[in-house]
């Protein structure tokens, strides 16, 4: 019992010195290991768990998707998306805060990372709730809350990884989750506009922008909706395992950036 208790501890530790939460895992996993089975037992588990999990073909999927993020976020299409979103809703109040939480979905729909969401919205959508004078509070929660759909809408990580240790089907998990998705993005848009509909210093309508402008910024969606439609529409149909969805993911995000 003291054993655990210092191990315990170990991770607090690890923690407050701000180590890695992964390797403060894997040290406090390995001290557990030396308690319970040996010294011995211990290197030769962490060696072969390590390689096991590194070598693992579905694994794989992860990294994949985080980089196809990753081009089209080099490659202007969280912009775009912004703008598309910004042009049709952001003369409403709290229209901006609106754009956000949408470009939040979209971009979540081809990157899978809220950490990745936050840091695309932040460098987008921010600036522009400062130049309209939003409420701090507004701008930064509807950035916050828009991220979190990273974690919700397919291709999300944490649902990549919920299957492959559970032996769940991704393709299923993924259309479970997409409902909840949109579902969510409504509610954090309803809530922005009862929000500004209360307050309305909170979220300031923008400029008044000409439906010829609206009509023009559609086709800045459309990078979005063919790569996702692209990946689950192949997912849904058995054309392609989730690896496979993740590796031709990434290759149209590369044709796109191009």
């Amino acid at each position: 019992m003291i054993g655990l208790i210092g191990i315990l501890i170990l991770l607090i530790v690890m923690i407050v010195l701000q180590m890695p939460v992964g390797f403060s895992m894997a040290l406090v996993g390995f001290c557990g290991l030396w308690y319970v089975t040996g010294l011995n037992s211990a290197l030769s588990m962490i060696g072969t768990d390590t390689w096991a999990n590194f070598s693992s073909y579905s694994l794989t999927v992860i990294p994949l998707f985080i980089f196809m993020g990753t081009i089209c976020f080099h490659s202007g299409v969280n912009k775009n998306l912004y703008e598309t979103a910004y042009k049709w809703f952001g003369r409403t109040r709290g229209g901006i805060a609106m754009a956000t939480i949408m470009a939040c979905a979209g971009f979540a729909a081809i990157c899978g990372s809220n950490n990745a969401t936050a840091a695309t919205m932040t460098t987008v959508a921010l600036p522009e709730m400062k130049k309209y004078n939003y409420n701090k509070a507004l701008s930064a929660g509807s950035i916050a809350c828009g991220s979190t759909l990273g974690v919700v809408i397919p291709p999300s990580v944490v649902l990549i990884v919920y299957g492959i240790q559970t032996g769940q089907s991704i393709g299923k998990l993924f259309w479970g989750s997409t409902l909840p998705g949109i579902l969510m993005t409504l509610l954090f848009i309803i809530t922005i506009y009862i929000l500004c509909k209360r307050y309305p210093e909170w979220g300031p309508g923008g400029p008044r922008v000409r439906w010829i402008d609206k009509i023009k910024a559609l086709p800045g969606m459309a990078e979005m909706a063919i790569l996702f439609g692209l990946v689950m529409g192949g997912l849904y149909t058995g054309a392609y395992t989730p690896t496979e969805a993740g590796a031709a993911g990434t290759f149209f995000a590369l044709l796109i950036a191009v």
